[in-house]
């Protein structure tokens, strides 16, 4: 009897360069963290996504195809129009950076998934999205945390019953813990410390790194944040109580590591 189609597919990435491996996830990548990048900046302003064709923020002249090749095309124009030279901004480097970056390290994690790097590619995106709202817009819309605790529900029941319960353990630890920090902060200082998409966040990310990597994703994320802060002030940018940083986007960072390594 022949060979599972996850045990082939496995034969198949093994014999596989891994130089090749890398760039291949690296250029998907790009590709995807391009889209992700556009739909970071449309969503919160109520723009559709697919129906609009890409065109410049300034001048509203349309794209060409030798504008839109992901990273290329921002180091050519340096972050500018071709026609106005209006700033592009650095969100959509950033965006297709972090998706190259996504799709090439996520052969790293272990080898012993039906497709490696799949799930981490999956995973990876997902947060880059959640991220960079977050950083633009303070904003993690709760069907995107509905869609990553999903997709971490939906992996987890292809391993078995065993790798589903954890990873319900895992979300609820991850809702739970934050959720607990959130009603503290409220009731000590009187008013949010934290953003209600938070505590879906981590409670949808504890999906995918169970029980055990909850705790390591909040003081990953803690550790970004008091660097980020630390970064202003030496910067000379104020920080004071009303001061709001992305802490959606921190536990994005934090997270991925967490799964792609096993560093629960």
């Amino acid at each position: 009897m022949g060979p599972s189609l996850g045990n082939a597919a496995q034969m198949l990435i093994a014999g596989a360069r891994p130089g090749l491996l890398l760039a291949i996830g690296a250029i998907l990548g790009a590709i995807v963290g391009s889209f992700l990048g556009t739909v970071a900046m449309r969503l919160p302003a109520g723009r559709s996504i697919v129906a609009a064709p890409s065109a410049c923020d300034g001048c509203g002249r349309r794209l060409a195809p030798r504008d839109l090749v992901p990273i290329l095309s921002w180091l050519a124009l340096r972050g500018r129009c071709r026609h106005c030279g209006a700033s592009i901004g650095t969100g959509q480097l950033v965006a297709e950076a972090g998706g190259a970056l996504i799709g090439a390290l996520a052969w790293l994690g272990p080898p012993d998934t039906v497709l490696p790097g799949l799930p981490a590619m999956v995973l990876g995106w997902q947060l880059l999205l959640l991220a960079l709202l977050d950083a633009r817009a303070l904003w993690l819309p709760w069907r995107l945390n509905a869609l990553l605790a999903a997709s971490g529900l939906g992996l987890a029941a292809l391993a078995g019953a065993d790798a589903l319960a954890w990873a319900i353990l895992g979300g609820g630890l991850g809702y739970g813990l934050l959720a607990l920090v959130a009603a503290f902060y409220r009731r000590w200082r009187g008013r949010a410390g934290l953003g209600g998409g938070d505590p879906l966040l981590l409670g949808a990310i504890g999906t995918w790194v169970g029980p055990l990597g909850v705790p390591p994703v909040l003081l990953g994320a803690a550790g970004l944040g008091l660097a980020v802060a630390g970064l202003m002030r030496l910067c000379g940018r104020p920080i004071h109580g009303a001061t709001m940083l992305p802490f959606g986007t921190f536990l994005a960072v934090a997270a991925w590591p967490v799964f792609v390594f096993g560093l629960a």
